[in-house]
């Protein structure tokens, strides 16, 4: 009997574990076709990844767009051929319970140098898209001050307009 159970729970366990993986491989698939569709300027395909509701925030303190609002911000880019080069160097995949919803980070090799993304990607209709992506750029501790006085004089600002838009 404990043969038995020993055998099934090795079932269960492993087919999890190579379901799983064939999810993660989906999400890589994904995320690195939405890359290169950029790459490509490719604003069909790159745009086809998101869902209809996507959120993407950019590096500005100041982008936080609906899909609709960053189509319009991005296709001057696509239509001269050039959008934007990303390469992933490191990507951790994350999921809920049942596998309909998966979040990560990932570190890009970019004309930025190092940034970072990370994300919320849902199970639609058998296909992974992408629902919220945020891009940072990555600043190293050791000059982390002199970053801090260069973008003091217009962060201040943007500050105080944020501050007062709560009131």
């Amino acid at each position: 009997m404990k043969k038995i159970f020993l055998s099934v729970l090795c079932s269960f366990f492993l087919t999890t574990v190579v379901a799983q993986n064939e999810q993660k491989s989906e999400i890589n698939t994904t995320l690195d076709a939405w890359h290169k569709a950029a790459a490509n300027a490719d604003y069909k395909k790159y745009f086809d990844l998101m869902t209809e509701d996507a959120i993407f925030i950019g590096t500005d303190a100041t982008e936080n767009w609906t899909k609709p609002a960053f189509q319009a911000f991005a296709k001057p880019y696509f239509d001269k051929g050039k959008a934007w080069s990303f390469t992933c160097m490191e990507r951790n995949i994350y999921f809920n319970s049942d596998k309909t919803l998966a979040w990560f980070d990932e570190l890009l090799d970019t004309q930025m140098k190092i940034c970072r993304g990370s994300g919320v990607l849902i199970l639609d209709n058998g296909s992974w898209k992408i629902k919220h992506y945020v891009l940072s750029m990555t600043v190293p501790n050791a000059i982390s001050d002199d970053v801090i006085k260069i973008k003091t004089p217009i962060e201040d600002q943007l500050i105080l307009t944020l501050k007062n838009k709560k009131k």
